[in-house]
């Protein structure tokens, strides 16, 4: 049996081999990770083709451009890589979205979402100085077809076309024709 003397001895070495395992094998890590990383930067002209949008805007329908229909608030986020859109209809409808250029797909990317259980996810890019984004849509009855929509710079401010396919991109319809002025 050890003597009674001898345990703090113990203690002590046992708890100095433990604290230069932690220093070495702390030291170890630093080594092989490295420092940390730089996020990635966009900061290309592709990440900035639809900053335009960004503003505080009242919307109009261009049916009647004299009654405000929705309150629009486009932020750049995340650094510069994304665009935030948060849309608030006067019916209560509200709809945010997040577009980013994706730039290994080398395209434009917009998930819409809305408080009604929308969701609409849309792809493309810049075309003769209109952003042009479209993807899958179902009508109220339930069938398949395309949206477009086109977003473009007016003096100061800015329009949105959206159209309907039910044939694949044959054909379009007009949806919806909307201008975005900034907020007063």
């Amino acid at each position: 049996m050890p003597h009674p003397h001898h345990a703090p001895r113990r203690l002590a070495g046992l708890l100095l081999v433990i604290a230069a395992a932690t220093l070495s094998l702390s030291a170890s890590m630093r080594r092989h990770d490295g420092p940390p990383r730089p996020a990635p930067s966009c900061a290309t002209p592709e990440f900035r083709q639809f900053d335009f949008f960004a503003g505080d805007w009242d919307t109009f329908d261009m049916a009647d451009t004299a009654k405000v229909v929705a309150r629009n608030r486009v932020t750049v986020v995340l650094g510069g890589c994304a665009v935030r859109e948060v849309y608030e209809q006067a019916d209560g409808m509200v709809g945010e979205s997040l577009s980013l250029y994706d730039a290994s797909r080398r395209r434009w990317h917009q998930s819409w979402v809305t408080n009604r259980g929308s969701l609409l996810l849309l792809n493309g890019g810049m075309e003769s100085g209109r952003m042009i984004l479209t993807g899958p849509d179902r009508l109220p009855g339930g069938a398949a077809s395309l949206l477009r929509g086109v977003w473009w710079r007016e003096g100061a401010d800015v329009r949105e076309k959206a159209d309907r396919s039910t044939d694949g991109g044959k054909t379009w319809s007009p949806v919806f024709d909307i201008v975005f002025r900034p907020h007063r």
